[in-house]
């Protein structure tokens, strides 16, 4: 399957590892030209030379830090000034902080209301303008299947998320008659850094050794097993490609079946 791709302008956020990075990667083997950010300046480039070496793509990177408005828009400036315009946005970042709800305040939940959902909404505005005027485009939300099946002391994640996905509803709706498809991605446990680092800490909490909690997390899912950041990267693909053309609007569990509502 051709998925038209060669040639795109592709912006991925939160790219220097994990399902940032994978999506980057599956982009740029299909031709695009990418561009991505995170906040390290040296991670960000060495995983610029890694999907350069790789696929033999035109990669640009940036370190950005997406709370802050106007280190976004230098960047969508800086992206648009070597290729013109943009085609493809993939808003991503790290997760918010851990904890539960009674120990939170409000600087966490602006911090993290900041993080995850102006982000989306900061690099939108940005690139927008630039899929309107040439009328195509694909926004994806990756955001988290704990949207649908709230993860313990995820308070942050669990809730603004949840504000992503209904973001990304409201501009398929708006942005329909542009040419600019907008969709949610909502991966559930995934082997990253991100992941680890939480299973590591329930762990640790349970007193439970590292073993025992992933061999629980797995028997909790259909599959029987937790997924690789390339099988998260390939629907994303899929939906910022031409094949994806009649979808928009909606919202894609990717979860190995984990849960439960049919919808």
């Amino acid at each position: 399957m051709n998925l038209e791709l060669k040639g795109k302008v592709a912006l991925i956020a939160g790219a220097s590892q994990g399902l940032g990075y994978a999506v980057a990667l599956a982009l740029a083997q299909e031709g695009a030209q990418v561009a991505i950010c995170s906040r390290d300046a040296e991670r960000i480039n060495k995983a610029a030379q890694r999907i350069q070496q790789a696929t033999q793509a035109t990669v640009m990177a940036k370190a950005v830090d997406v709370t802050h408005p106007e280190k976004i828009n230098q960047w969508i400036t800086e992206v648009v000034k070597q290729w013109n315009t943009i085609h493809i946005c993939i808003t991503n970042t790290s997760g918010p902080a851990s904890m539960p709800f009674m120990e939170t305040n409000d600087e966490n939940w602006q911090n993290a209301f900041n993080l995850t959902l102006m982000s989306a909404v900061r690099l939108s505005y940005a690139v927008i303008p630039f899929m309107q005027k040439q009328r195509w485009g694909r926004i994806i939300h990756i955001c988290s299947a704990s949207v649908k099946n709230p993860i313990s002391n995820l308070i942050f994640s669990n809730s603004i998320r949840a504000a992503v996905v209904a973001l990304g509803k409201t501009q398929a709706n708006e942005l329909a008659a542009d040419g600019i498809l907008v969709n949610s991605v909502l991966p559930d446990w995934t082997k990253t850094e991100r992941v680890k680092e939480l299973l590591e800490a329930h762990a640790k909490h349970q007193k439970m050794t590292t073993e025992e909690v992933y061999m629980t997390r797995e028997a909790a899912i259909p599959l029987q097993r937790i997924a690789n950041p390339e099988e998260i990267a390939d629907p994303v693909v899929f939906l910022a490609s031409e094949r994806a053309s009649f979808i928009t609007g909606t919202t894609i569990t990717i979860d190995g079946g984990e849960t439960k509502v049919p919808f």
